[in-house]
């Protein structure tokens, strides 16, 4: 199943995290001026991700994502080439103008579960120690960003082999933040 490839961050194998590792640089694909984004915090809930509004690196399955502290990452250059992809999306992923990669998303509604998080591509990074990704999330999405769909059995026990276990939503832990957020907001109104 190795030659099954899934994202040029964990083919060769799931790195670890780094203790105390307290965040890092990210940086765009632009030769000339990147966009660069500071982020002052250990990432979290770190996965692989099928879905197609996540950017991937080239030729790969699925794309890496994390969470961090909103409060904990600023633009600090060249935040003038970033746009916003999908204002109509529920992320709002903020892009590169010049090279359309994504440097972070942004969830604007405060009802959301996930607001006050911002998602990451710690691959953008030089530094090594970011969280190690956890699992594979939206695994079937991939049919439909032209994945064979006859390869699906490959593709999950490749992630099976590198300790990403393959989910067709979230991960348990995340869908029951979610499902703990939606009670806790229907029973406040109540």
């Amino acid at each position: 199943m190795a030659a099954t490839s899934i994202h040029p961050s964990v083919d060769q194998g799931v790195k670890p995290s780094a203790k105390d590792f307290a965040g890092g640089t990210l940086t765009c694909k632009c030769t000339q001026n990147p966009v660069e984004i500071t982020v002052r915090a250990q990432s979290a809930h770190n996965h692989v991700c099928g879905c197609t509004k996540c950017w991937k690196p080239k030729g790969a399955l699925f794309s890496m994502v994390a969470v961090v502290p909103r409060d904990k990452l600023s633009v600090s250059k060249n935040a003038h080439k970033l746009a916003v992809v999908d204002p109509k999306a529920t992320i709002q992923r903020y892009a590169c103008k010049e090279c359309g990669v994504h440097m972070y998303g942004r969830i604007e509604n405060d009802k959301h579960p996930f607001h006050g998080l911002d998602f990451i591509h710690t691959e953008l990074s030089k530094q090594p120690g970011w969280s190690a990704p956890e699992f594979a999330a939206f695994v079937s999405s991939i049919i439909e960003s032209g994945a064979d769909p006859t390869r699906m059995g490959a593709v999950r026990g490749r992630l099976r082999e590198l300790g990403l276990e393959p989910y067709d939503c979230l991960s348990p832990a995340l869908m029951d933040v979610i499902a703990t957020h939606t009670y806790k907001q229907a029973h406040a109104r109540a």
